[in-house]
């Protein structure tokens, strides 16, 4: 089960209490071998400020599930902050 950008995934918070998320893109850093994705709450509105959340995820060996990690370290969400800019920059110019 590969992410697939526009898909829809279930997370769940710390109460337990399940979201809706629409996966807005997923990328792969060569250097460490991570995958991250960036979701945005499915019930968000359009004229709404948009709100991006982002994770690390592995994928299990059959590729059937996946498992979300937190951002922890500084230069990892310095990474991915660099990556959604240049996806929101490139967004904008088309």
């Amino acid at each position: 089960m590969a992410l697939e950008e526009n898909e829809r995934i279930v997370i769940p918070d710390e109460n337990d209490e399940e979201h809706l998320f629409d996966v807005l893109f997923t990328f792969d850093v060569d250097e460490t071998g991570n995958s991250y994705l960036a979701v945005m709450p499915s019930e968000q509105q359009e004229n709404d400020e948009v709100e991006v959340y982002a994770f690390r995820y592995e994928e299990d060996e059959q590729n059937e599930d996946f498992s979300l990690f937190p951002i922890e370290s500084d230069e990892e969400w310095e990474m991915v902050e660099e990556m959604l800019n240049t996806i929101a920059d490139e967004e904008d110019q088309t």
